[in-house]
């Protein structure tokens, strides 16, 4: 249903293979969660930018395709935390054409249009 390809937006990205409908779960990325505190260690790595929250004081990267979807703020896909299964459960949000790139809006809701942490970072270093 979904495969790794080049991305004109940023490097590697999740394309369907399929037509997706709108409502689709479409792929299920294992977890595997830390405690914040053990964030620092995160940080010092290639994985500090592929972190996501997960829940209470606790963080997480995602295994599968979980870390390879890339952001924009008209995502055709969103996630759900799914706690009990220790899954994030990626769906279509609108109905996505094979072929095409399956986004997801960083910052978690749809409509969530806040800067996202990198790009606040590189306007810091701008001034």
């Amino acid at each position: 249903m979904i495969e790794i390809k080049n991305s004109e937006v940023s490097g590697r990205g999740v394309f369907a293979t399929v037509d997706i409908k709108a409502g689709t779960l479409f792929h299920q990325a294992p977890v595997l969660a830390y405690p914040n505190e053990e964030h620092q260690y995160i940080e010092k790595t290639v994985f500090a930018d592929y972190a996501f929250e997960y829940g209470i004081g606790r963080s997480a990267i995602l295994l599968g395709y979980g870390m390879l979807f890339n952001h924009s703020y008209e995502p055709n896909a969103t996630y759900d935390i799914n706690f009990d299964n220790e899954t994030f459960d990626f769906s279509a949000f609108k109905d996505i054409k094979a072929g095409e790139e399956v986004f997801i809006n960083y910052n978690g809701d749809i409509d969530d249009m806040d800067p996202l942490w990198f790009n606040e970072e590189q306007e810091q270093e701008v001034k």
